[in-house]
C-alpha cells in the first residue's frame, strides 16, 4: 500500500509532462501543414523514390 503513495504521484507527474508535451507541439505549429497532405492527393506525379 505504501508503493501506492510513490506511483500515484510519479503516474500523475508523467501524465502532466506529456501533456505539457502535447500542448507546447500543438503550440509550436508541429501539425500544421497547409500545403502537404491536401495538394499532394490532387497532383498526378508520382513520388516513389527519395530525392537524393
Amino acid at each position: 500500500m505504501t508503493m501506492l503513495a510513490y506511483l500515484i504521484p510519479i503516474s500523475l507527474g508523467l501524465g502532466g509532462l506529456g501533456l505539457a508535451a502535447f500542448f507546447w507541439s500543438i503550440r509550436a505549429r508541429q501539425y500544421d501543414d497547409p500545403e502537404g497532405d491536401a495538394q499532394r492527393i490532387l497532383s498526378s506525379d508520382w513520388d516513389d523514390h527519395p530525392k537524393p
